[in-house]
């Protein structure tokens, strides 16, 4: 029965195919809840400096670096985190499709971009798209230190300063839950205040010794705390991401199965009813 063969061959493919992605499922959960202890660990400092900048935007410091200062906006940068690796369901394309929406913002406004790369997906996508690349930074991997991302950031830091650009932001994926993954574009520079209302006090800070000295390590720390956040956020999103994907793959192929099961039964038994009905005919006709 050729039919027949022809579906038990396909059942046998998706079974090889399942075991594959039950597998993929297993080892995405197990590196998710690694990377959701890590993530859970940085996000305290994380925000942490992120008040105190808040806070600090909001007073009159003694010295008032140049990533505190507004400026007329000729051009922008965006630092893009993405995964290294696919599989992990609309994740990227999500991130992406938020990203371009508000990078037309600006061309409509008739001003440019300039883009920093985390993540071989965007580096993918932005060689396809096009776009002013500065930085490109791939192959980050499950646990990355905060010198495997400091040449990019850099580079996008020389450019404010040097006045390319005149506000940077940074786009990533935010972890809500395991089912939930957020797209966001957050402004790193200039340096934002703290909503007034959310205030409970005012205050400016005391310097000692040199003003300068402190806030210029203090701004600089910020901008790689999130960064370096963003990309461990991010990668646990991937991991949540990879395991629903896989998961509903599994799932998916096991309903092909059933299907292709029942179609194979339904051949089969076809199949004997005429055998049988042949035979009859034949013993009739004798």
């Amino acid at each position: 029965m050729a039919v027949g063969k022809e579906i038990r061959t396909k059942i046998g493919s998706i079974e090889n195919t399942q075991k594959i992605t039950k597998a993929m499922q297993m080892v995405a959960a197990s590196r998710m809840r690694r990377t959701q202890e890590r993530m859970r660990e940085g996000r305290p400092y994380s925000e942490r400096i992120r008040a105190v900048i808040g806070h600090l935007a909001n007073s009159n410091p003694e010295y008032r670096h140049v990533y505190m200062t507004e400026r007329d906006i000729s051009r922008v940068g965006y630092i893009v985190v993405s995964s290294d690796k696919g599989l992990c369901g609309g994740l990227n394309i999500n991130l992406f499709r938020a990203l371009v929406v508000d990078m037309r913002g600006w061309q409509e406004r008739e001003i440019g971009q300039d883009l920093g790369l985390i993540g071989n997906k965007a580096a993918s996508f932005f060689r396809a798209f096009g776009g002013n690349v500065l930085a490109a930074i791939n192959n980050v991997g499950e646990a990355p230190a905060i010198a495997d991302l400091i040449g990019g950031i850099k580079v996008m830091l020389d450019a404010y300063e040097d006045g390319t650009i005149d506000r940077l932001f940074i786009a990533t994926n935010e972890f809500v839950s395991t089912m939930t993954q957020k797209p966001v574009i957050r402004q790193l520079l200039p340096l934002e205040a703290e909503n007034a209302g959310d205030l409970k006090h005012r205050w400016d800070y005391l310097y000692e010794p040199d003003a300068r000295e402190l806030v210029e390590g203090l701004v600089t720390r910020f901008i790689e705390a999130q960064v370096y956040q963003a990309v461990v956020e991010n990668h646990a999103c991937e991991q949540a991401a990879k395991m629903i994907a896989m998961q509903n793959a599994t799932e998916n192929a096991g309903d092909l199965i059933d299907e292709l099961t029942l179609i194979y039964n339904n051949a089969r038994q076809a199949a004997i009813t005429q055998e049988i009905s042949e035979i009859c005919a034949g013993a009739a006709a004798v």
